[in-house]
């Protein structure tokens, strides 16, 4: 294996599962707490969040996608073009979810708390919570390829 396709291998591997482990405690932590942050406070809370979250996700998130794209011409040969294309359909699940299910929640709570959205944010961040779950599992299973 190359320098470069194992360079590009483990930071894939660290991006996912450190986005993986986060995904889980934003879905049972962070975002069932805002509901008690309190009305008049959860837009301020809400626009902080946001601000200060994309410093925290933004390089993993860019990381494990530009890699996950890269695994499909650059691999390990114990990764199987279908191993990286799932994980890739996974990439895309994630993307479509966060842009279309969770910013516009996220926008609606900058401006007024609502408790519907707030509760639609927890229940369709469930999506990118098995997503980013069936990721992790799927670049365990590639590592296991790789070394055994």
């Amino acid at each position: 294996m190359s320098e470069f396709c194992a360079s590009v291998w483990l930071l894939h591997l660290a991006a996912t599962l450190f986005m993986t482990g986060l995904i889980w405690f934003v879905q049972v932590v962070h975002y069932p707490l805002l509901g008690r942050v309190g009305p008049n406070d959860v837009p301020g809370y809400e626009r902080a969040h946001t601000r200060l979250a994309a410093w925290v996700v933004g390089p993993p998130m860019l990381a494990e996608l530009t890699t996950g794209v890269l695994l499909l011409w650059v691999r390990p040969a114990a990764v199987s073009s279908l191993q990286a294309w799932t994980g890739v359909v996974l990439l895309a699940v994630i993307c479509c979810s966060t842009q279309f299910l969770q910013v516009p929640c996220h926008a609606q709570l900058s401006r007024a708390f609502d408790p519907a959205v707030q509760r639609r944010l927890v229940q369709t961040n469930w999506v990118r919570t098995v997503a980013w779950s069936l990721r992790g599992l799927l670049v365990l299973w590639m590592l296991w390829n790789v070394i055994t």
